[in-house]
């Protein structure tokens, strides 16, 4: 049997030989030179809340599962399937909260694959046009036209760090990823407002193809 306190003192003094112990973690990069974090959104939906009665039963109501990233949204217990013009299934597919006027689905493309469909990419909110989607949820089924959507590439931006950095509302920038596979991202829309907490949105489709991970540190070039 291999001796713990043995094997935890030769770890100590390998250590210290290598200089690492206390060693301060580096600090991340920063603000002004334009880093910021990116957050990877995986497959999910927004429900009004007629929707999500429909769904879910009379007096339904979303349960907090975890808190998101920005302020007073979460991602709840609840989840429905996704059912394309196939038949084809894609799920479970997480509601987040809270609800809002309008039910909107976000896939990326290999979602859409699966289901059958090319969604469109479009800004949050604009979905005229966009692709018809049925949700199966415990206690009903929808139909919904102008719902689905591949989510266009976006930051979320606070109105200090905008300032900072000389953006305002709608802008469009260019983001570089330096990784294993950099690359250049370009047309991503900065949405600006007090209450944002400054971050990269990106579908897994677009995170992978850059090998990137929740949390990683991207860069927004100007023009």
């Amino acid at each position: 049997m291999v001796d713990e306190k043995l094997v935890e003192e030769i770890t100590r003094r390998v250590i210290e030989h290598l200089g690492l112990q206390g060693a301060a973690p580096a600090p991340p990069p920063d603000i002004r030179q334009g880093f910021i974090p990116v957050g990877i959104s995986v497959r999910h939906l927004h429900v009004s809340q007629e929707d999500l009665e429909s769904l879910y039963g009379p007096g339904a109501e979303l349960h907090p599962m975890r808190p998101l990233i920005q302020e007073g949204e979460f991602a709840a217990e609840e989840t429905v399937t996704l059912v394309g013009p196939k038949m084809r299934c894609v799920g479970p597919v997480r509601i987040l909260g809270p609800v809002r006027p309008r039910t909107q689905v976000e896939v990326a493309l290999t979602d859409g694959v699966q289901l059958g469909v090319v969604p469109p990419v479009r800004p949050s909110g604009q979905l005229g046009g966009s692709e018809s989607i049925i949700i199966v949820g415990p206690r009903g089924v929808l139909h919904k036209t102008d719902a689905l959507i591949r989510a266009n590439r976006h930051i979320h931006m606070n109105t200090a760090d905008a300032e900072l950095l000389g953006l305002k509302d709608n802008d469009l920038v260019k983001v570089r990823v330096q990784a294993d596979r950099p690359l250049v991202f370009e047309g991503v829309q900065v949405r600006v407002a007090d209450s944002f907490v400054t971050e990269m949105h990106l579908d897994t489709d677009d995170a992978n193809a850059a090998g990137l991970s929740q949390g990683d540190r991207v860069q927004i070039i100007k023009e």
